[in-house]
């Protein structure tokens, strides 16, 4: 279906992923039939993936300014001011669909896109992380997804030399036919050395670098703004293939000329590859673009113009250079054996014409394509609120027994078997190792540095949209603040099912309110994002899944706190509310193997208040170790910082409630801190100024974890179990032959 001249026929047009109605605003653009070549453009700059059209009405309410933000939604990625004339860049995408079919290469291109977002604007790349949700381990194809998914990030970021300092993985049902693969890259640069994608001067030369293009990842955009079906492995040619050596020399090459004064606009191929750089540079620009691709690198014979169009291949840029700098240019990229080539020229037409043998393949405009795509006002339904569930409806198990089962859950088993195949140290500036609430990593020379988070609780979004995207901003603000960082931003991923059932849209727009009342409550606005709907097989969706990564300054890296015990003889401090919240708690989900209930509510103003005495406590020197309460409450807390550490505590009860309920509760706003026992007058005072509920619930000593009145259990035994789930079922007999 690559020839120019085809018929467009109704099936042509449905194949394309185009409506009726937006094939019919097709024809009032253009005036006439639009060619083959042209209709596969409309087609992957009006995709979902692409234009945001279901979203975009509702992604313009969250909060995006701050004194500190340079740069917002609409760029590659957000730039974000971090004092001394520097800047942090970062973005979150996703790699679902691709990752599904071909779990290595789909999370590999993953990690390579979201690389070229951030050095596209001017970065070093300094760390990625990732956020992954995977079905249940009894489905016959979870192992091998999981073992191709972390393979393929690994394989892609050790090769290139950026730190995978850390990320979430979770498992549950509802991706068994869907799986997420979030992929997070964040750099830095100088902050007057920001590179943009906006086209400027007519007759300027539009220059392509970096690999050739192939027949790889065709209508990949496409692809990923639909749901999957049983035919979904015939959509293997639609994934990308990634090669990180080369985007190694690429980002090498880029930062080489980004010193000099060559570069007037920059953009990376992403999606839609050259259509979408080139749309978007053009528009951005308010200008036309005459392009001969005769003059694209390819490395497959007789390509057609709609194929070289709408490949993804990878390691690929557009640049728009200053008239004169070519052979500038051409020398830094041909010595980094990249190619390079002049493949047109700007114009102030405001269209893109495609050349191609000499003859004209496709003209259209440019502002409609990019600017004017389709934007939906979808029918939407508020979600049914649940029940509150109080303690005594929620059977109470034996505490000991349910940590025990708690801790060799997938979702809280330990996740080291996936990160030790990462390589968190390459570059030398990793100061916080995958495994605590947020990494952090040192600016290069310098003690400052930045700590890095994602979050999201998938069952709280879909017991409670709303809620739910309040919870997983304030979850990240709370990692980041359980280090000592000042939370600066948040980049977003929107992962969701169809878009088109009123009931799903419920679940996008609810989410996107609750997640714009945390950021401005926390002023932690949202600088960069990615959507990724339609993630749904058969009709069945995933669980709603706003996946939020955030980013946090630390003024000096001597100074943050983590999880693990330090000593024998420290004060335990629970800083929150405790009220015994089981509804759609993991405890709910794993001990009585129910997912009902209310989740708990979040108190914005309180969330503040404690974040900001925490990362007091932490920067006074007055804590030795932090850890936020969440998945599986307090007692799964605590044992968090005894397994890290080796170190045992002594705890007890300190409210009315129900032991399960104190134990299991999922309260928000909570954080566990430990503290020589000559400082808790210090710290209770400051509490009470503050206006933060803290109080001593134990002492840290020996090598059991005893909860007083109830049982003892060997801290070591806990991290037995904790460390064997993953191992264990990553090594059984694979049953997907």
């Amino acid at each position: 279906m690559s020839g120019t001249n085809s018929p467009i026929t109704p099936d042509v047009i449905k194949s394309h992923g185009l409506t009726a109605e937006e094939y019919q605003r097709v024809l009032e653009i253009m005036g006439r039939e639009p060619n083959l070549t042209e209709l596969g453009i409309f087609s992957v700059m009006w995709s979902e993936h692409c234009s945001y059209k279901s979203s975009k009405k509702w992604l313009k309410t969250l909060p995006t300014t701050a004194p500190w933000v340079i740069c917002g939604p609409g760029e590659n990625a957000g730039v974000i001011d971090i004092g001394d004339g520097q800047a942090a860049i970062f973005k979150m995408e996703s790699h679902n669909h691709p990752s599904f079919i071909e779990p290595y290469q789909g999370a590999a291109t993953g990690v390579g896109g979201i690389l070229r977002d951030v050095f596209t604007m001017g970065a070093r790349p300094i760390a990625n992380m990732n956020a992954l949700r995977f079905g249940d381990p009894s489905h016959p194809k979870t192992r091998h997804l999981v073992a191709g998914v972390v393979a393929g990030i690994g394989g892609y970021g050790n090769c290139v030399g950026v730190p995978t300092v850390g990320g979430e993985t979770n498992f549950h049902a509802s991706y068994n036919g869907n799986i997420l693969v979030n992929a997070m890259t964040v750099g830095v640069a100088q902050a007057d050395r920001i590179f943009y994608s906006a086209a400027a001067g007519v007759g300027n030369p539009v220059v392509y670098v970096g690999s050739k293009t192939g027949r790889d990842g065709i209508h990949g955009a496409t692809m990923a703004s639909a749901e999957f079906s049983e035919d979904s492995e015939e959509k293997r040619p639609t994934v990308q293939v990634g090669d990180p050596f080369t985007e190694k020399l690429l980002i090498e090459a880029c930062l080489e000329l980004m010193a000099t004064d060559c570069i007037v606009a920059i953009q990376d191929m992403g999606a839609a590859g050259l259509t979408s750089s080139s749309f978007e540079m053009a528009s951005k620009g308010g200008l036309g673009i005459e392009m001969d691709l005769d003059a694209v690198p390819m490395r497959e014979e007789g390509m057609t113009p709609y194929e070289i169009m709408l490949s993804e291949s990878q390691e690929r840029m557009l640049m728009v250079l200053k008239p004169g700098r070519e052979g500038q240019a051409r020398a830094v990229f041909d010595k980094w054996e990249l190619d390079f080539a002049v493949i047109g020229r700007l114009t102030d037409t405001g269209r893109m014409v495609l050349k191609r043998h000499g003859a004209v393949v496709a003209d259209l405009p440019i502002d409609p394509l990019a600017k004017a795509s389709p934007e939906y006002d979808r029918p939407w339904l508020p979600g049914a609120k649940r029940p509150v569930l109080e303690p005594k409806q929620v059977p109470a198990e034996d505490p000991i027994a349910a940590l025990k089962k708690l801790l060799t859950c997938p979702d809280l088993a330990s996740k080291r078997w996936i990160w030790q195949q990462y390589d968190h140290m390459v570059m030398g500036d990793t100061v916080q190792r995958p495994g605590g609430d947020a990494a952090v990593v040192r600016i290069h020379n310098s003690r400052k540095g930045l700590a890095i988070t994602t979050d999201c609780t998938p069952r709280y979004c879909l017991a409670d949209p709303h809620e739910g995207g309040r919870q997983a901003v304030a979850e990240a603000y709370r990692n980041l603040s359980a280090v000592g960082a000042r939370p600066l931003a948040v980049t977003d991923n929107l992962n969701f099912g169809n878009p088109e059932k009123p009931e799903i849209m419920g679940q996008i727009v609810e989410a996107i309110q609750g997640m714009g009342e945390a950021c401005r409550s926390l002023d932690f606005p949202v600088v960069s994002g990615n959507v990724s709907l339609y993630n749904e097989t058969n009709g069945i969706a995933i669980l709603p899944t706003p996946t939020i990564g955030a980013v946090g300054l630390i003024e000096d890296v001597e100074k943050i706190a983590s999880l693990p015990f330090k000593a024998a003889g420290d004060a335990i401090i629970l800083v929150g509310e405790t009220k015994g919240w089981l509804g759609a708690s993991l405890y709910l989900r794993e001990i009585c193997d129910r997912e009902d209930g209310a989740p708990p509510p979040v108190a914005l103003h309180r969330e503040r208040r404690e974040g900001e005495f925490v990362r007091t406590m932490i920067c006074a020197g007055d804590v030795t170790a932090v850890h936020d309460v969440s998945d599986g409450g307090i007692l799964v807390a605590v044992a968090e910082m005894a397994m890290a550490a080796g170190i045992g505590a002594t705890i007890e009860a300190t409210s009315g409630l129900p032991q399960h309920a104190w134990c299991f509760g999922e309260d928000q706003g909570r954080y566990v801190m430990t503290a020589a026992a000559s400082q808790i007058p210090v710290i209770l005072e400051a509490a009470r100024r503050a206006d933060v509920t803290a109080r001593v619930i134990g002492t840290t000593g020996g090598s059991d974890l005893t909860l007083k009145g109830v049982g003892t259990i060997s801290v070591g035994e806990l991290r037995e179990l904790n460390e064997g789930w993953l191992p264990d079922f990553m090594s059984a007999p694979d049953t997907n032959t």
